[in-house]
């Protein structure tokens, strides 16, 4: 616990996100009062295992509150689907997994794509929250003649039997989530790499 007549130096996040709150309670969000600095293990179990990594968040999610990025289905769920998508580092994590829909967390590293892929038995609906890319769609896997760039608030509608693919264009990693309709990967899915999800694909026949 940080005494609270130490002098707070100025933080560009003080508007968001003070350092104490109305009643001088310690933040436990930020790890020194005189930085700006937040501890992300606090948001992703994924960096617990990167003791004394640290990295500044972006200012539209200093306000949130940090859940645990695990599938909730099929239960009643409410959550802020912007910050979870921007604390989500992994490849893909399913987040919520029920009988007839489906929502996972994407980040999509530089240079990345998903890859082509098709759903023959589900429709798709994507929503980029933060980077760039392309999006790509057509009725051949090697005539992907629908294209567009897509950016933050943009979504994608995949229909069902349309082959596709996603590409990361920008400099930062893509974030994006995605729901499917029936669901398409099982239960709890985390692929922390593009290549733990295509291993895993061939091993479901996807």
């Amino acid at each position: 616990m940080y005494n609270n007549n130490y002098r707070r130096y100025p933080c560009p996040y003080q508007a968001q996100t003070p350092m104490y709150n109305n009643s001088n309670t310690y933040n436990p969000y930020i790890v020194n009062p005189y930085s700006c600095y937040v501890n992300p293990a606090l948001y992703n179990p994924v960096y617990n295992q990167m003791p004394g990594r640290y990295m500044t968040l972006p200012t539209n999610v200093m306000n949130a509150n940090p859940i645990e990025l695990k599938d909730y289905g099929p239960d009643p769920f409410v959550v802020n689907i912007k910050d979870a998508t921007l604390y989500n580092n992994n490849f893909r994590t399913a987040l919520w997994t029920g009988k007839h829909l489906q929502l996972t967390l994407m980040s999509i590293n530089v240079g990345e794509d998903i890859g082509v892929e098709v759903h023959p038995n589900l429709d798709q609906f994507i929503r980029i929250e933060d980077g760039q890319g392309i999006a790509q769609m057509g009725n051949s896997k090697y005539n992907l003649d629908f294209e567009r760039e897509v950016s933050d608030d943009y979504i994608i509608i995949i229909p069902a039997g349309k082959w596709h693919n996603i590409t990361n264009t920008g400099n930062k990693p893509l974030k994006l989530y995605s729901i499917y309709a029936p669901p398409q990967h099982p239960y709890g899915t985390v692929h922390v790499t593009k290549e733990d999800a295509m291993a895993a694909e061939e091993n479901y026949n996807h």
